[in-house]
């Protein structure tokens, strides 16, 4: 009998795609009133659940309830219809229409057979202050950030009058500030009765916020617990094993600069940065969202201009905005956004190993297919890739595979100064160490690591040396044995501390532009 709390309920569902079972006899259950996580590793399965949930995949066997009763989701209106909405990653809103178009997109109310656009925007200014934000129904989309867009889809869930709602990694990219607003609304739609159902890497969250927690691991239901239940026994149940350090950052003692950046400045972005990162070192970048952090690291890059300053490697200096240079002087770029910026998403993970191999594995316009898949092969089985096999499109490999195929590609160029930003940015855990593990590696091995992170623990754990820059300009540098978040947030927002181990630039010593902006503190 079920329970009459009971909103949604799974049993043994399966999912198989060529050549990988996605999910292998799942159960879950959701009630009214509660937020339910789900937590897993990349490629554990969340991800084909909750399709499955909005209709996007249909299972392969077991059953779907709803309220009780069996139910067949055969695509995105059976979803609506049956009170289930779901909020992904990459937010489903048409950036030219405005925000009351997007809330009620195809179901628009109508008047004598046209669009009521006062009702419409009266009902989307009713849904706007249910979930506490205050914008214009008439503003654009496109004119809105991050933390806005989430509530937006908040409030199109809303208008479904869902009873389920499914959020997939609703804070990967908000910062502290946003996140609580988001929990504080997360809180009160629990309080009017919605089962949430809370997909997060950030473990801190769970107790903060989750009553419930199920664990995938291989595509199955590995355990139910409270949302109480420690960390580290949450690591396991989803790994299968125990891991003893988060932050596993061995330092080999650093030697040369091998890069060299002198005030390096673009006009109105960042001014006078410079820095060195030695052989062997970890060097982080930190500060606030908006900083010039991206920028400065993509200008080192060569893929965008700057005005003056120089960029040098191993004591030869670069020609600016040339990725090329850059490339043949030995720096790599891992970018922040992995799948727009790092991949080709309908290629194989064979052909995106080798995309920055290409040209020096080509004899007189012909590529050696059969060397680039050997050596393929060699970093995707050293790395430890998940994958049917080379000739696996990328698009299909889980967030933490897609980053370990992103980093590879720069392993086999050998590259002497690789570039990470926000290298573990939506992975779990699990994935997330053995990333620490090649950096480490890539150290050990004498080449050098520039990290930004707005993961201010990461930073921490895994830098030799911080850098903290505010309003474009470096404003600080903390040893790994000084710098604390406090240290950081301190310089971040223009306020250096008192301390004779910390060098800034009293040039920076203003108010940050935008306080409520600020790195994740997990």
């Amino acid at each position: 009998m079920s329970n009459p709390d009971e909103l949604l309920r799974i049993e043994g569902v399966r999912k198989a795609f060529p050549g990988v079972v996605a999910l292998d006899g799942v159960d879950f259950d959701l009630r009214g009133g509660e937020v339910h996580v789900l937590l897993g590793e990349n490629g554990a399965g969340k991800s084909t659940l909750i399709k499955m949930l909005s209709g996007a995949h249909r299972p392969d066997g077991g059953r779907i309830f709803v309220r009780g009763r069996e139910v067949r989701i055969n695509g995105a209106q059976d979803a609506e219809r049956l009170g289930i909405a779901t909020i992904y990653q990459e937010f489903n809103l048409v950036p030219d229409l405005t925000v009351a178009e997007n809330i009620f997109l195809g179901r628009q109310p109508r008047r004598f057979g046209l669009i009521d656009r006062r009702r419409m925007e009266a009902d989307a200014e009713v849904l706007l202050r249910r979930v506490g934000l205050h914008v214009s129904p008439r503003a654009r989309i496109r004119e809105l950030g991050i933390a806005r867009l989430q509530m937006v889809e908040i409030a199109k869930a809303l208008s479904l009058d869902a009873r389920v709602l499914i959020m997939d990694e609703p804070t990967a990219v908000l910062t502290s500030e946003e996140v609580d607003k988001l929990f504080r609304i997360v809180r009160q739609l629990r309080a009017d009765g919605v089962g949430v159902v809370f997909i997060t890497h950030h473990l801190e969250e769970i107790a903060a916020l989750g009553d419930r927690v199920t664990v995938l691991r291989d595509g199955r239901s590995i355990d139910q617990v409270p949302a109480s239940t420690p960390e580290a026994e949450l690591v396991q149940l989803m790994v299968g094993r125990s891991i003893d350090q988060q932050y596993p950052r061995e330092r080999p003692g650093t030697g040369d600069p091998l890069l060299s950046v002198r005030g390096l400045t673009r006009d109105g972005v960042f001014h006078d940065v410079d820095f060195d990162v030695r052989a062997g070192e970890v060097v982080g970048l930190a500060g606030l969202v908006g900083a010039g952090r991206t920028e400065v690291a993509r200008a080192v890059f060569g893929a965008d201009p700057y005005d003056r300053g120089t960029v040098e490697v191993l004591g030869e200096r670069l020609a600016g905005h040339d990725v090329t240079a850059a490339m043949d002087a030995g720096i790599g770029l891992v970018p922040e956004d992995r799948k727009g910026q790092g991949l080709v998403l309908d290629a194989s993970v064979q052909e995106n190993l080798g995309l920055v191999t290409l040209r020096s594995a080509s004899r007189s316009g012909l590529v050696d297919l059969k060397g680039q898949r050997a050596a393929a092969a060699r970093i995707a089985e050293q790395l430890g890739v998940r994958m049917a096999g080379l000739g696996q499109h990328v698009r299909t490999l889980s967030g933490g595979n897609q980053q370990k195929v992103v980093i590879g590609k720069w392993l086999l160029a050998d590259t002497r100064v690789l570039i990470l930003d926000e290298p573990t940015r939506g992975i779990d855990v699990g994935a997330k160490v053995e990333i620490y593990q090649l950096i480490n590696e890539l150290t050990a091995s004498g080449h050098a690591v520039l990290m930004i992170s707005s993961d201010l623990p990461e930073v921490l754990g895994m830098s030799d040396r911080v850098l903290v820059m505010s309003q474009g300009r470096i404003a600080g540098e903390l040893p790994a044995h000084v710098a604390t978040q406090d240290a950081v947030m301190a310089l971040a927002v223009g306020t250096p501390p008192t301390t004779t181990t910390t060098t800034t630039k009293t040039a920076t010593a203003e108010p940050a532009a935008n306080e409520e902006e600020s790195p994740r503190g997990h």
